[in-house]
């Protein structure tokens, strides 16, 4: 099969295109012939090394955990879906060896769903990575209920775009932290409040709206954005972040860090949602698959709204 892939860690110049041997179809496994793949910042982490401590990486590594394609063969034991079927998956294994970035995957049959079959491949593969932990971030961890009040820091974002979208499903507030260009975009879709953190004080920008502060602030940008929020959450609210792990967070704030993990049947219950037009996905770019290297260029910059797309 062809393939983006490379052979050490490094910067996006190690990617590398060509025919690398499909691995072999094992019991409960299935073959995915892949339509579409999400790049996410967390692919170029896992490329430069930075997460080899508890993801250990094989080479030659192809990338990618986002993938929406087409069942073409079963394993022993694999029968929950059939040859033809639509999935979608977020397909993170143990280890770190076979990818998205390809023209197909060998993949547990645990770890697909149905696709949402009303949008198209490319927003369909936009959507596990993001959806699953914004999910799990909102509704596992910050036990979010309608009526409350969420901040979403880094709202404009791929995770923010379906964080906004899932929250005002579940019939909560939303404050979407982002840029001022990105108000426009933010609002669009949900938010029901928008705050730019370049300029302001976020903390006492939320105050003036919601003077008793928030139930829940949802981090997805952490730094001087998330240490500005912190005074606005409830004395019983909960702060939840994907990327502080708990440093410099005072020991009496509910605090949850969050490594998103598979989960089909959310996966299920976000395809469901997308078929009912509840939640969307903004796509920015499409690559083919041999301009892999730029997109994952494009994706380091953490300036993109919604989401960059590879078709094999």
């Amino acid at each position: 099969m062809k393939a983006a892939y490379y052979e050490s860690f490094g910067e996006a110049d190690v990617l590398k295109i060509g025919e690398l041997d499909l691995p072999l179809l094992k019991e409960a496994e299935v073959l995915v012939k892949i339509k579409a793949a999400a790049v996410n910042p967390v692919d170029a982490s896992v490329r430069k090394g930075l997460l080899k401590s508890f993801l250990p990486t094989t080479f030659p590594a192809i990338p990618g955990w986002d993938v929406a394609g087409v069942v073409e063969d079963r394993g022993f034991g694999a029968r929950r879906f059939n040859v033809g079927d639509e999935v979608y998956a977020y397909a993170r294994r143990p280890f770190v060896q076979w990818g998205t970035y390809a023209e197909y995957i060998v993949i547990p049959e645990s770890y697909l769903a149905h696709r949402p079959v009303r949008i198209s491949w490319e927003a369909t593969a936009g959507i596990p990575l993001v959806g699953l932990t914004s999910y799990q971030c909102l509704f596992v961890a910050g036990k979010l209920q309608e009526g409350q009040t969420v901040l979403i820091l880094g709202a404009s974002g791929g995770i923010g775009t379906l964080a906004i979208q899932l929250a005002k499903s579940k019939g909560a507030t939303v404050i979407g932290v982002a840029s001022e260009k990105n108000h426009f975009y933010m609002s669009g879709i949900g938010a029901d409040y928008t705050i730019d953190y370049r300029n302001k004080d976020i903390g006492e920008e939320v105050k003036k709206i919601f003077p008793h502060g928030v139930d829940l602030i949802f981090d997805a940008a952490s730094g001087e954005t998330l240490q500005q929020s912190l005074s606005t959450l409830r004395k019983k609210g909960t702060l939840v972040s994907i990327l502080n792990r708990g440093e410099n967070i005072d020991k009496s704030i509910n605090f949850h860090y969050v490594f998103v993990e598979p989960d089909s049947s959310q996966l299920e219950e976000l395809a469901k949602l997308a078929n009912k037009g509840k939640i969307k996905v903004h796509v920015s770019e499409v690559y083919p698959l041999d301009k892999a290297a730029e997109a994952m260029k494009q994706i380091e910059t953490h300036h993109t709204t919604g989401k960059i797309i590879l078709v094999p």
